[in-house]
């Protein structure tokens, strides 16, 4: 039985196009000088998120990292939303290697978001020497543990709003900024708007094999560049993953069909009578009473997905086609009494 894939975006084969596009790209030694192929894929992303500069990294971690690291002296507090990517997926870095200590805000906005008022009172007032220093405030669009759940444009521009009067730069980790982008049919720099640094990924939904990219200022990213080269990132003949990353970005008009995609799948489980919400973007997060005992289930049955808390998460991509979710609740409808504990 072949297997249906859905444990997340990031499980993606190269595509032919993009295989090609390695095996010929131009490269050249990025730590001796920019490497070209790099250069216009640094470029081009930049242009779509409406920064000065991006700098190509292997990981969303790093990009996340480096950003920290730009943005924080040791000791300093960041803000981030609850069970952001940054708090509880990165090891500690942030605290490690950033030297920052981090806070979560309850989700007071909405799912993965919190008020502009929550930033406003985290960050506080300065006070003697001896007081703890808030510098940072860190935003996820899409929010991955909210089920892939988008930031509004006008929620976006008020906590970005809420943090410069606050006196605190923004990082927003745009893993899936393309998905909220889509989702809400923007530009990706509607939702980069008045942030200091951005990172966007090219191997969650795009398709990529790696790679993610740290933009912002052309002083900031000088920066990055060194601190990626400290992180161990120095990077050689890069052309190679770039070329990947430049097919990839020509899938931004079709990450939509994931998103009716999920959507197919919601609808069949509700269907089923599954408490499954209608997503936002190309992942769903589903409740279950035994998490464990569903994703055995689920697996029995040639179809994958991953344990996100008390639910089972479902993310759609472009490796998957519309006959692929329904082969899905085909498989799945079988299994309801498990996925319901009954």
């Amino acid at each position: 039985m072949r297997p249906i894939d859905l444990r997340s975006d990031t499980v993606t084969q190269p595509s032919t196009e993009m295989r090609a596009a390695m095996a010929s790209a131009e490269v050249g030694d990025d730590v001796l000088e920019r490497d070209s192929t790099l250069a216009r894929l640094e470029d081009r992303v930049a242009g779509l998120l409406g920064l000065e500069a991006t700098l190509w990294v292997p990981s969303g971690c790093m990009g996340n990292l480096i950003a920290l690291m730009l943005h924080l002296k040791r000791g300093d507090r960041f803000l981030a939303p609850a069970q952001a990517h940054v708090l509880g997926s990165e090891l500690g870095t942030g605290a490690w290697l950033a030297g920052g200590m981090p806070e979560a805000l309850a989700w007071e906005g909405g799912p993965g978001r919190p008020t502009p008022a929550q930033v406003t009172k985290a960050a506080g007032a300065p006070g003697p020497y001896y007081t703890l220093r808030t510098t940072l405030l860190c935003l996820e669009n899409t929010h991955n543990f909210a089920g892939g759940a988008v930031t509004p444009l006008a929620e976006h521009r008020a906590l970005v709003a809420a943090a410069k009067a606050a006196k605190l730069a923004v990082h927003l980790d745009g893993a899936r900024l393309w998905h909220a982008a889509a989702a809400l049919d923007l530009p990706p720099s509607a939702l980069a708007e008045g942030v200091d640094t951005v990172q966007v990924c090219l191997s969650k939904g795009l398709g990529a094999p790696m790679g993610s990219l740290l933009g912002g200022s052309r002083a900031h990213i000088a920066e990055a560049r060194r601190i990626r080269k400290m992180l161990g990132g120095g990077v050689r003949q890069g052309g190679v993953v770039g070329a990947a990353g430049l097919v990839a970005l020509d899938y931004l008009p079709r990450i939509a069909e994931d998103h009716t995609k999920i959507r197919r799948l919601a609808e069949g489980l509700r269907r089923f009578g599954l408490p499954a919400p209608v997503p936002d973007t190309n992942i769903l997060l589903v409740p279950v009473p035994d998490v464990a005992a569903a994703l055995v289930a689920l697996e029995t049955a040639g179809v994958r997905a991953l344990p996100v808390g008390p639910a089972i998460r479902f993310i759609a991509h472009r490796d998957l086609t519309t006959a692929d979710i329904e082969e899905a609740l085909c498989r799945i409808e079988p299994l309801v009494p498990v996925l319901r504990g009954a």
